[in-house]
């Protein structure tokens, strides 16, 4: 490589001064992203060739960089700042030698940085405590905003300005520190060629976040923090005020592709959709700004996040002019958002109502009063300060430009306001000034100056040749305090602590745009409380005290989901209810969420309250309907009992079984009054009784009436007198009902031992309400109650089946047989009733059957007797009962 290098370095030459110190557009085009692998090849070229011609003496390829601003010093700190913000560029050729660049368009903003700086080296050089006897110089150059000029900066700091130096190459470095440049791309670019020779470079405004990768630029250190907390800042910004749809633009550089990466990846995350982003540079044409203009006028969002360079911000402000461009919220990052000569502009207007993050403002005693005595007299011969002189009071030092206001170099500095002697928004003037104090307390460590041994002198300890290397290791651990009480200090990226404030364009009385903080951000807090507002009023865009509202689709009311459109980004959506059951508690829920099993949602679906609760009481009408139909059955049957009672002694009565026929009249009180306890709230008790209470008191009458049936088949089919069976019957009547009901309480007894009723919600049957009632606990157990009652039935419809044709005139069989075919027919009609009725009305349906068996059996069996009692007592003879004049009657 070296033999190539010998024998081809004369060409090497040519390519290298005609790269690096021109501008050839041919190697060094913007943006920089293109340019970054040939950069690197060149300067890898330069290194080896540099490495080669070691013991030769070296000579300066093409002419000399010169300082707009220098002084000489023991130490020298390089400076780079965009003093000029527009480059002129002749057409080249490969015959002709290239034209040098040109500069043009002073930034009072960017000469105030530079000032800051030299104002800086001269405090500290004053300063007994900080460098003792020894003085820093400068050398400051003008990058133009541009990386071709900043190559040739970096190139002139690097080199020096003699032809031939008279001495070996030793790489060597002119200066031992760089404080620059004012954009990322010009930073980057300077890093890959001083970060050859391993010089720390000390920006006061590049933040993008590419620049904290410490493998690729392990010599770059930073006083403004990194895009990577503002674009996280913005984000979280435009979600605080609930802008969840956004337009974005951005300069096409590291600066601006970098930051806006970083803050749309941030707002997804925060759930705000970006609409469009688009990019502008400060080289491109007319015709590339004006669409970008036409993409954010023809956008529906009402909020515009501007991540761009002043350069950028001009262009397109020029154009927003042009188009009438109004109406949005501007949303800036830390570049443009505390700019004066916007404020002050026809731009204020557009830009009134902006909001944005920025660096802490701070106050630096002295720095007013040093600018103010800024004059053309300090340098004569400096083109420089001529033309900030002629810049800022519009006038010229040249007498032959008629029609032009003549500079006579007695106007005062201290009589204008403009963005140079404006002090009153020292933020990056602080972070240049930072940045020169950080290099001088590192040169301070590494020349130990103020200590010998244990004691205290005011020397250092002087070296000849200063190591790159430990410059840069000596501002890593920096850490102290500015007469400010600010403090001062890097973290293992080179950066520093991330603080901003919330600035928010305003007009105070006067009509004048006013920079008011309206909250802060700090990284360094835990997540949810970086970001905070100090209550101050903020205006909007138009001067509006209406918050704008930036919204795709309109927000979701409680009770309501999003539904995303497809096609679409996720903030546009539609709103759909939710569901019965689902609830949304507030605004723009993106699912519905399903209420506990013992809940239901409202009528708004906004919050889950507990379900009605569904059983049959006594406070609605059907309960109390059947409640009365219970009490009045249990009535009229006692009122039969009192009519039996007081006939007691009559034939009919007598006839009738009067012991049974009692029996069977209290087992039907018991009937009707057990319905009762199926209506209410089930309890465990409740549950209980109610199954075992009615198939006991059923079974109890069922045995009654079988017993009356079979006394009666047996006396009228028994040889014996018909007067002695029922005397010999007593015993077998009462042993037959005892036995039948106890086998139904045995029945009971056994299901309430194994598998009892007990009160259940059901929640299946109906999902909008919980139905209490009584669990069966075993279905054998319940219908083998029911089916026991219905075995005797069956008995004692075939027995008074086979006595209805039976010598009497009173034949009771006839009525126990109707009585049992409606029994039948209302307990077979009961069982697909039972089944399929819904909640409350299956306990309905079981008190109706109830009812309406007691009642079949009440009238069937004892209605006709009393009709005898009551309206025909001459039809109550023993003549009549046992049928002896029938047939006189007939």
């Amino acid at each position: 490589m070296l033999k190539i290098l010998k024998e081809n370095h004369n060409t090497m030459r040519k390519i290298l001064w005609r790269t690096v110190t021109t501008g050839d557009q041919s190697l060094c085009a913007e943006p920089v992203h293109e340019q970054k692998l040939t950069l690197l090849l060149l300067t890898l070229l330069l290194f080896l060739y540099t490495t080669e011609v070691e013991t030769a003496v070296c000579e300066m390829l093409g002419f000399p960089e010169f300082p707009l601003l220098s002084k000489k010093g023991d130490l020298t700190i390089g400076g780079a700042f965009s003093i000029h913000g527009q480059i002129s560029q002749s057409s080249s050729s490969l015959t002709d030698p290239p034209e040098p660049l040109v500069c043009s368009r002073l930034s009072l903003r960017e000469f105030r940085f530079a000032q800051t700086m030299i104002f800086a080296i001269e405090e500290i050089n004053n300063s007994s405590s900080l460098l003792p006897n020894i003085s820093i110089g400068y050398k400051i150059f003008d990058s133009c905003g541009s990386t071709l000029t900043s190559t040739r900066a970096v190139m002139g700091l690097m080199n020096g300005q003699e032809r031939t130096s008279g001495k070996t190459c030793s790489g060597q470095s002119t200066v031992h520190a760089i404080v620059g440049a004012s954009e990322s791309s010009s930073t980057i670019v300077m890093l890959r060629i001083s970060g050859i020779f391993q010089t720390p470079v000390i920006s006061h405004f590049a933040t993008c976040a590419c620049l904290s990768n410490r493998k690729e630029y392990p010599s770059f250190f930073r006083t403004i923090p990194s895009d990577y907390y503002q674009s996280r800042a913005l984000a979280k910004l435009v979600k605080h005020f609930g802008w969840t749809w956004v337009g974005a633009v951005r300069s096409d550089n590291d600066y601006g592709n970098n930051g806006m990466a970083t803050f749309i990846a941030a707002a997804t995350q925060e759930g705000v959709c970006v609409e469009y982003s688009e990019a502008i540079s400060r080289t491109g044409s007319r015709e590339q700004v004006e669409k970008v203009v036409r993409v954010i006028r023809s956008g529906t969002t009402t909020v515009l996040v501007a991540f761009l360079a002043q350069a950028e911000m001009d262009v397109l402000l020029e154009e927003a002019l042009i188009q009438n461009l109004t109406g949005l919220q501007w949303v800036g990052s830390e570049s443009w958002i505390t700019s004066g000569q916007y404020s002050k502009k026809k731009f204020a207007g557009i830009l009134t109502g902006s909001l944005g993050f920025a660096i802490k403002m701070a106050k630096i005693p002295g720095l007013q009063d040093f600018l103010l005595q800024v004059h053309p007299r300090q340098e004569p011969q400096d083109m420089l300060l001529q033309e900030f002189w002629e810049e800022s009071f519009e006038c010229t030092f040249q007498p032959s430009l008629l029609g032009t206001k003549q500079c006579s170099g007695n106007e005062r500095l201290e009589d204008i306001n403009n963005s140079f002697t404006d002090v009153s928004e020292l933020r990056i003037s602080n972070c240049v000034y930072k940045a020169a104090y950080a290099v001088a307390h590192a040169m301070h460590s590494m020349l130990k100056c103020g200590q010998s041994g244990e004691t205290f002198n005011h020397s250092c300890v002087w070296k000849d040749h200063i190591d790159p290397r430990q410059v840069v290791k000596h501002l890593q651990d920096v850490n102290f305090t500015l007469h400010s009480g600010e403090r001062v200090y890097f973290d293992k990226r080179g950066d520093p602590a991330a603080t901003y404030e919330l600035v928010n364009w305003q007009r105070n009385a006067a009509r004048d745009v006013v920079f008011v903080t309206v909250g802060s951000y700090d990284a360094s807090q835990p997540n949810g409380q970086q970001f905070t507002m100090n209550g101050i009023n903020i205006t909007w865009v138009e001067e509006s005290q209406k918050r704008p509202l930036s919204v795709c689709s309109e927000s979701c009311f409680p009770g309501f989901r999003q539904a995303i459109i497809k096609g679409k980004p996720i903030c546009c959506f539609s709103c759909i209810a939710c569901a019965a059951g689902e609830i949304s508690n507030s605004s723009n829920s993106a699912e519905c969420s399903r209420c506990p099993l013992e809940y239901w949602s409202n009528e708004d679906h906004s919050e889950c309250v507990p379900k009605v609760i569904e059983f049959l009481s006594y406070e609605e009408t059907m309960g109390a309907l059947l409640a009365a139909f219970s009490l009045f059955g249990a009535g009229l049957t006692l009122a039969v009992s009192c009519v039996f009672f007081w006939f007691r002694n009559t034939p009919l009565v007598r006839a009738s079984n009067s012991e049974l026929s009692f029996l069977v009249l209290f087992s039907l009180t018991l009937c009707f009054l057990c319905s009762l306890t199926f209506i209410g709230q089930p309890t465990e008790w409740s549950c209980m009784l109610r199954h075992t209470a009615f198939g006991i008191t059923f079974a109890l009458c069922m045995s009654c009436i079988l017993a009356k049936t079979i006394t009666v088949v047996m006396a009228f089919k028994a040889r014996r007198p018909a007067n002695t069976v029922p005397q010999c019957s007593a015993s077998l009547q009462r042993t037959s009902v005892l036995g039948c009901t106890l086998l139904q309480v045995l029945i009971c007894v056994v299901w309430l031992a194994l598998a009892p009723p007990f009160p259940y919600k059901n929640t299946a049957h109906a999902t909008e309400r919980i139905i209490l009632e009584c669990d069966l606990g075993s279905d054998i157990g319940f219908w083998g109650v029911l089916g026991y009652i219905g075995l005797l039935a069956v008995l004692c419809l075939i027995f008074a089946f086979l006595a209805r044709k039976l010598p009497d005139n009173f034949n009771e069989a006839k009525f126990i047989t109707f009585s049992m075919l409606i029994f039948s027919a209302v307990w077979v009609t009961f069982i697909p009733a039972y089944v399929s009725s819904p909640g409350k009305f299956t306990v309905a349906v079981e008190i109706f059957a109830i009812l309406a068996s007691s009642f079949g059996l009440l009238f069937c069996i004892f209605a006709p007797k009393c009709y005898i009692l009551l309206l025909k007592p001459e039809r109550n003879t023993k003549n009549q009962i046992m049928g002896r004049n029938q047939s006189k009657a007939l």
